[in-house]
């Protein structure tokens, strides 16, 4: 059966495909009709109306200036057909913009005052995307795909009153005109140029175009690079009945409604048409990282709208008042647009742009506008840091009711919560005030990575660039050094293993910010080294501790309370280590004979070792040598008495008693 089956499908193939070319061999296909009666067949036609080759004014639309509408030549070849596709240059104090007369397309344009880096040096900016042949922008297509590329690749008729547009020639017009008899088709493009502005004032005036038309943006118009940047978005977007979407469709998309701008953006540049009366908005995907875009017109006449081709300068897209200026996203944070974040994000970039106006470097306004942050957050800074002390003492406390009560959770829950209560400390009091300054780190760390203020601005020496990265990597490197020594000397309540781990941290993220830009890193390395100056004069003034002698102590030896973390016993070596291990017991016992025991021994030890008084410290120092200390010492490992030594002891005692207070 089954080869019954294919025999037929195979038959039946070759009497489709074979059958017209049996009867053209064997000469048995009608001849074609005689063109003599195909004539004959026309005249008996009745005449239709002539076609008007010339395009009427709209009602009620002023035609533009400077002069009338200018229409089509009626003595020019039939079609549109010219002898050669002319190229037009449009320059302006701004950019350099090509038209060609296939189309009445552009083909070209470039920013003057934006450059990109190449191996042959830096070039101007090309907002054109020329890696494939698409429809260009301004391109006019309809729902017949035949008259699509019949008025979107016939060759028009140029006219322009300018050469280069400057201050003393500050407007400009150019003019493309097509006509098809055969098609009843006439499109006329209309273009006015100011030397000032990135913005092109489009009329389009078309007859014969019943079904509406499209006027396209092209493929990619305006994205430069399609990075793989985390932050905003690069691909289309478009504010339809007052709603922002930015979203590259799978296939296609059409927003349909009042269309108050559609763009193609970057993260420096955008393409972006602005329309008067259009009926929708359309997206389509031509492929990986290709989009197209477009506005459609309903019904013949004519169609204005505005093109900017340029740079996402805030000041300059919010005076255009369309809303463009939402395209900078500085409130982007992990997978959406916070409003929280973007409300912060702009006074901020206010702020940045007034340290500019008078430092004229932006690297010295980033820094400057990190201090004035960090110094608003100073007393949120010091909350979280005596916090995270007073954690630091109850922790021996905490690790031993865990390691006891490691089986009854609850019970260790009501007990863990009566030690805090007990000693009045908050375990997320360290985390909360971190927790309020998240968004103005979020806001300013958007700023620096979205605005174009910081593109091709220089800093100092090697960084001509603060928007790239660091080219011999010496901001990322000083940043993981300033990371990793702020950890060091961050109170914590880890234990070894988990803190040794922790300082992985520093060398992974200097990785990441090798490919940072350079004013992102400035500003984080700015901050840490800001950090670490106020947790120094936060311990050395406020807690009377030194705050680098915990790098010292934790080279040396490891504190007591870490060695109960990890069940280890200090082994000493010889007999001076001997002697000062005694000591130090003796002197431990002695404390905790005087303290009540709600104070933890770790905490005693700590403040022992950090009181910060110069002769505590100057004995600290004579028993970690082997030398003066051991010879000084009898053979019990006690030092003979002395008024020094009996100073000393006053001073032990009164600081016995402020514990015990």
């Amino acid at each position: 059966m089954e080869k019954r089956v294919v025999v037929f499908l195979v038959v039946s193939l070759l009497i489709i495909f074979g059958w017209n070319y049996l009867l053209k061999q064997m000469g048995w296909l009608p001849a074609p009709p005689d063109s003599e009666v195909l004539r004959e067949a026309d005249s008996r036609q009745p005449p239709e109306e002539p076609f008007d080759t010339r395009l009427k004014p709209t009602p009620g639309l002023a035609p533009s200036e400077p002069g009338p509408f200018i229409a089509a030549d009626p003595e020019a070849p039939v079609g549109g057909v010219l002898p050669i596709e002319e190229t037009i240059e449009v320059k302006t104090d701004l950019y350099r913009a090509e038209f060609s007369s296939r189309g009445g397309v552009i083909k070209s344009w470039e920013l003057n005052r934006y450059t990109s880096h190449t191996p042959e040096g830096p070039v101007p900016v090309q907002l054109m995307y020329s890696e494939a042949q698409f429809r260009g922008p301004l391109a006019l297509t309809t729902a017949d795909e035949t008259l699509s590329n019949q008025i979107s690749r016939g060759l028009y008729r140029v006219e322009r009153d300018f050469s280069r547009l400057d201050a003393d020639r500050p407007v400009g017009h150019l003019t493309f005109t097509y006509r098809d008899p055969e098609a009843r088709v006439v499109v006329e493009k209309e273009l006015t140029f100011h030397h000032d502005t990135y913005l092109v004032d489009v009329r389009v005036r078309t007859q014969g175009l019943s079904d509406g038309f499209e006027v396209g943006l092209g493929t990619n118009f305006g994205i430069v690079e399609w990075g793989e940047g985390f932050i905003g978005l690069v691909g289309p977007a478009s504010l339809v009945d007052g709603e922002l979407k930015k979203e590259t469709p799978d296939e296609q998309d059409v927003r349909q409604g009042s269309v108050r701008w559609l763009a193609l953006q970057d993260k420096y540049f955008m393409g972006v048409l602005i329309p008067k009366d259009a009926a929708a908005a359309v997206t389509t995907k031509e492929g990986d990282k290709l989009v197209s875009a477009g506005v459609r017109f309903v019904g013949t006449g004519a169609a204005d709208l505005q093109l900017y081709a340029g740079p996402k300068e805030f000041d300059t897209l919010k005076g255009l008042n369309v809303g463009l200026e939402d395209t900078i996203d500085f409130g982007w944070f992990i997978y959406g647009s916070w409003d929280i974040v973007r409300g912060i994000a702009k006074p901020l970039f206010y702020v940045l742009r007034f340290f500019h106006q008078y430092t004229h470097n932006y690297g010295l306004a980033i820094i400057l506008l990190t201090v004035c942050i960090k110094l608003l957050f100073v007393p949120l800074q010091y909350k979280s840091y005596k916090s995270m002390k007073d954690m630091q003492v109850v922790q021996p406390k905490v690790l031993e009711l865990q390691k006891t009560l490691k089986d009854d959770r609850e019970r260790l829950n009501r007990e863990l919560i009566k030690l805090y209560k007990d000693h009045k400390v908050n375990p997320v009091g360290g985390c909360l005030p971190m927790l309020l300054q998240m968004p103005v780190f979020i806001a300013l760390f958007n700023i620096l990575y979205m605005t174009i203020d910081l593109r091709q601005a220089p800093f100092v020496l090697w960084i001509s660039d603060l928007s790239v990265p660091d080219p011999f990597y010496v901001l990322p490197i000083l940043m993981g050094a300033s990371m990793f020594l702020q950890q060091k000397i961050m109170p914590t309540t880890m234990d070894p293993t988990q803190a040794k781990m922790m300082l992985m941290l520093p060398v992974f993220l200097t990785f990441i910010f090798l490919n940072f830009a350079s004013g992102l890193v400035l500003y984080w390395f700015t901050n840490n080294v800001l950090t670490i100056g106020q947790q120094f004069i936060t311990d050395r003034y406020i807690f009377k501790r030194r705050t680098f002698s915990s790098l010292v102590g934790s080279a040396s030896e490891p504190s007591p309370s870490a060695q109960e973390a990890k069940g280890e016993e200090t082994k000493p070596e010889s007999s001076g280590a001997r002697q000062r291990a005694s000591r130090r017991d003796r002197r431990r016992k002695g404390k905790e004979s005087e303290v009540p025991d709600s104070v933890p021994a770790s905490a005693r030890n700590e403040e022992d070792r950090f009181t910060g008084e110069p002769e505590k410290w100057a004995d600290g120092v004579s028993e970690g040598g082997d030398g003066e200390s051991a010879s000084a010492a009898d053979g019990d490992g006690r030092r003979p008495s002395s008024s020094k030594d009996d100073g000393r002891a006053a001073k032990k005692g009164e600081r016995d008693r402020t514990l015990d207070s």
